[in-house]
């Protein structure tokens, strides 16, 4: 940001003796003309006027403004730059989303699946610095977007995730599996996992816990989210005439999610509905903050050398025109 400070301003108030300058000038010019008395006007009204009676003030006006610029070079104007350096304790952030049929159940709106991608969504909007990626899993897992400070690609191929993508079923050990994997090189002050699921690990050639071993050994925090009602939710059954609804248990395997984020010093949550899965989110970006350092810094420039320049140009075509085209015939 680029701005004009004074390093004297006190020099200003000598502009206060413009209108001096001014009544000095007026009764000055009027003390050179001789006062005469006539009938009438009528013949110096339509008398031609010479040009130096139309520019007879110039020569005043040119010191006026001499003076004028002379003394904004006295305040010392000088043009100030300000910034700031940023410095941020990086944290690289996975999303390990369930995308198995399960996440179709509407005990959540419209579905889980599409409350948990707006929710993430807002997630993202509120990580400014951070590197965040997404990994999706059902029967297998793979990488939807690899870690990037990118936001828009991330939410992008978020928008696309939908249920049927790749095989049915849950594979909770390979989910996060995958994630570590996108984590373990990292160079991040902090690397976080948010896996979110609504069904018990029954696909996959990984153990959950196994998974959360070698997330540990890397030094990887794991938050897990459990979602679903508790009870039985509605399942939308697609059927000859057209879609119907059937009531399912909700099987949620707290007790290996609670283990996982255990054992990489995380927190395990349960989501029962749309208002509890966002305040889940909230409180997770509010346990992983970004450490951001700011440091100000101010340039500032002298630029009174432009004013006393043109000051001076001023003084030198008042002089010059004096003794020039407004000399006075001896």
């Amino acid at each position: 940001m680029i701005g004009i400070t004074f390093a004297s301003p006190y020099f200003f108030y000598l502009l206060l003796l413009i209108p001096v300058f001014i009544f000095w000038y007026w009764k000055r010019h009027r003390q050179q003309y001789i006062e005469m008395q006539v009938s009438s006007l009528e013949g110096f009204q339509t008398a031609p006027r010479s040009w130096r009676q139309r520019f007879r003030h110039l020569l005043f006006a040119l010191r006026v403004l001499a003076f004028i610029l002379l003394v904004f070079a006295l305040a010392r104007p000088q043009a100030s730059t300000r910034g700031e350096n940023i410095t941020t304790e990086g944290i690289d952030i996975v999303l390990a989303m369930d995308i198995s049929g399960s996440m179709l159940a509407e005990d959540f709106k419209p579905n889980r699946i599409d409350a948990s991608k707006k929710v993430a969504m807002e997630f993202i909007d509120d990580r400014l610095t951070d590197r965040i990626g997404l990994v999706i899993f059902a029967g297998e897992s793979f990488t939807q977007c690899p870690l990037t400070t990118d936001h828009s690609v991330v939410k992008n191929l978020l928008k696309d995730v939908k249920s049927g993508m790749i095989e049915d079923g849950t594979a909770i050990g390979m989910g996060l599996a995958t994630s570590v994997s996108r984590l373990k090189d990292s160079k991040a002050k902090s690397k976080v996992i948010i896996l979110l699921t609504d069904g018990v690990n029954n696909r996959g050639f990984i153990d959950p816990l196994t998974a959360a071993g070698i997330a540990q050994s890397f030094g990887i925090r794991v938050y897990t989210i459990g979602v679903g009602t508790i009870g039985m939710a509605p399942y939308p059954v697609q059927t000859p005439f057209g879609i119907q609804y059937q009531n399912v248990p909700v099987q949620i395997d707290e007790e290996v999610l609670q283990k996982i984020a255990q054992m990489t010093d995380g927190k395990y949550f349960r989501a029962t509905d749309n208002k509890k899965l966002k305040a889940i989110y909230q409180e997770i970006d509010t346990l992983e903050k970004t450490k951001i350092e700011v440091t100000e810094f101010r340039r500032h420039s002298e630029e009174f050398k432009t004013a006393t320049m043109f000051a001076a140009l001023f003084l030198l075509l008042e002089l010059l025109f004096r003794y020039t085209i407004f000399r006075s015939n001896p």
